[in-house]
């Protein structure tokens, strides 16, 4: 009863507040079609990502797994005329989905697919020592969740804003004993996340269509 309740929330707000968007539901029909896990961030939480950027002013933001653009588009459309997004996807066949994707919803002019591994695209951009970014969403492999806090801090400057998904894990995280990969990971990066001295953060648990879950804040209080 309380995951049926959840879900007519979450599609009670949704209808509230996001209007029928056809590139928004072209984009979830592609993935479902090309067979991509359903594991793309809600619509509400889209709007909650796109609300987050905005309100902070986000003008470069990295998001670290594409999947099929989905959260990518939501990020985007907060950008200002001259913003910018990379996103980083380590699957050539969903970066090609997410590319069409983002070509239809008319923002193609802003988003940046780089394909590889993450920690790969993640070192090359602090060794080209570029501007920092604003923002940045991770929302990856969860046993590399501490190692893209670590490159995210290297990449922030002062003030910018770091979003982690699914670090509850449908309460998962407490469990002590629990060995899921995914479980573990998130563990390590929420005490990792909690034990940094350059950042303010919580965690904020969501419940939806998604099911029971949560999300990292971090605001960065030093970089470079």
């Amino acid at each position: 009863m309380a995951q049926e309740r959840w879900v007519a929330v979450d599609q009670y707000i949704s209808n509230l507040f996001n209007t029928l968007d056809p590139n928004l539901e072209a984009t979830l029909a592609s993935g479902a079609a090309a067979g991509l896990p359903a594991i793309n961030v809600s619509p509400v939480q889209g709007r909650f990502l796109m609300f987050l950027a905005k309100s902070h002013g986000a003008r470069r933001i990295l998001e670290i797994g594409t999947l099929g653009g989905y959260s990518t588009i939501w990020l985007a459309r907060a950008l200002p005329e001259d913003g910018r997004l990379i996103t980083l996807e380590i699957d050539p066949t969903r970066a090609e989905i997410a590319r069409r994707n983002i070509v239809q919803a008319g923002l193609d002019d802003k988003i940046d697919i780089i394909v590889g591994p993450a920690r790969d695209s993640l070192r090359q951009f602090a060794d080209e020592g570029g501007d920092p970014f604003d923002l940045i969403f991770i929302d990856a492999d969860k046993m590399g969740y501490v190692e893209y806090l670590e490159w995210s801090l290297a990449l922030a400057r002062a003030g910018t804003l770091i979003i982690a998904d699914n670090v509850v894990r449908k309460g998962a995280v407490i469990d002590e004993l629990s060995d899921d990969p995914d479980v573990i990971g998130a563990q390590r990066f929420n005490q990792k996340l909690a034990a940094e001295p350059r950042v303010v953060a919580t965690i904020i648990q969501t419940v939806g269509s998604k099911g029971h879950d949560g999300f990292a804040l971090a605001v960065v209080k030093e970089g470079r």
